[in-house]
């Protein structure tokens, strides 16, 4: 998988560990579903998940412009903060993460990815919540602090949801279009569903699909989004398309009519969970031997069930639900959990 995808694919640095493999779930049987899973929980282990195929490029540009640092921003336990700071460690960079947090003045304990992050150096800086919407100034704001001491900043956006991040998902979908080619067809179409966070790797898998004409061989995507809602992610995934085909010309040409989303399964609000949630988790972990974290791929999973219980037919023929990754957030608060146990 390492030959180019398209005559204007940019650099990319091998971190992630690929093809990642697929198998069915026995849960599916459970739920009257056929559901495949794509395991990209399996990229890695410090830099498991979705995050790490968007990073080959993002840091793949980072050191061609001979970065001393990555910067980048999350929530106080950001799976993409996390994996940003163990690529630019591996990379001989340091690390600035920006963490969403309830209280800056007294930062949660080093549990889960903030104990990760802290293992690996990072350095931190906690922001408020109502702070949260003025990051791209904060993110600016630290680079300028960076280059006065004659340092080389790279800021890497909220969740490598950029552009050039989203090669990352197009390629994803190369290895998914092998993956499914004997499971979808037109007559038996199968949808890819994915927990949509920041919008990066939908608009990967939504270009691909676009660009490679995949309605045609059956195979459909679908976010499930995790926060925020339809409106809003629909304008962040095309923005990201557009500025893609303004950069590379890819021809995909994508409209708000490519984006589907199922809404409405934020239950409580981002990193919230409700018991019905939970117990899904559970209830996979015990049929098929599988984590899913509650943040993204749970309540993304759960909401999946949720669409099949109102319209069978919503997904096709099979589900391929894509696995991101997120195990190191469960740690963090283990009497969310503990309760559906």
């Amino acid at each position: 998988m390492s030959e180019p995808l398209h005559e204007r694919e940019p650099a990319r640095v091998l971190l992630a560990n690929q093809p990642t493999r697929g198998h069915w779930l026995r849960y599916g049987a459970q739920v009257g579903t056929r559901i495949w899973i794509k395991r990209d929980d399996q990229t890695g282990s410090e830099l498991m998940g979705n995050k790490v195929r968007k990073l080959e490029y993002l840091m793949a540009e980072a050191l061609a412009q001979q970065a001393t640092h990555v910067i980048t921003c999350g929530g106080e336990q950001s799976n993409h903060a996390r994996a940003t700071a163990f690529a630019a460690a591996q990379l001989g960079m340091k690390s600035v993460l920006i963490l969403r947090t309830d209280d800056p003045a007294r930062p949660p304990a080093p549990t889960g990815n903030i104990l990760l992050d802290r293992l690996v150096g990072a350095e931190l800086h906690w922001i408020s919540r109502s702070a949260w919407r003025d990051r791209t100034r904060l993110l600016a704001e630290q680079a300028e602090r960076l280059r006065a001491t004659g340092a080389r900043p790279y800021i890497v956006p909220e969740g490598g949801s950029n552009a050039l991040g989203s090669w990352g998902y197009i390629r994803a979908m190369r290895e998914l279009t092998e993956d499914l080619a004997t499971i979808a067809s037109p007559e038996h179409p199968v949808t890819i569903v994915y927990a949509c966070g920041s919008g990066g790797t939908g608009a990967g898998l939504v270009l691909a699909a676009k660009l490679w004409k995949l309605h045609e061989r059956g195979i459909r995507v679908c976010g499930v989004n995790v926060c925020d809602d339809r409106a809003y992610f629909v304008d962040a995934i095309g923005k990201i398309c557009a500025e893609a085909e303004e950069r590379w010309q890819l021809g995909a040409n994508v409209t708000a009519e490519d984006i589907d989303l199922a809404d409405g399964h934020v239950g409580l609000g981002y990193a919230k969970s409700r018991p019905e949630e939970l117990a899904t988790i559970r209830d996979l972990a015990r049929a098929d031997g599988l984590v899913l974290d509650p943040v993204y791929t749970g309540k993304a999973f759960h909401g999946m069930l949720a669409e099949l219980h109102k319209d069978p037919h919503r997904f096709g023929s099979a589900v391929a639900f894509l696995h991101t990754g997120g195990l190191f957030g469960l740690f963090a608060n283990p009497e969310t959990i503990a309760q559906v146990l």
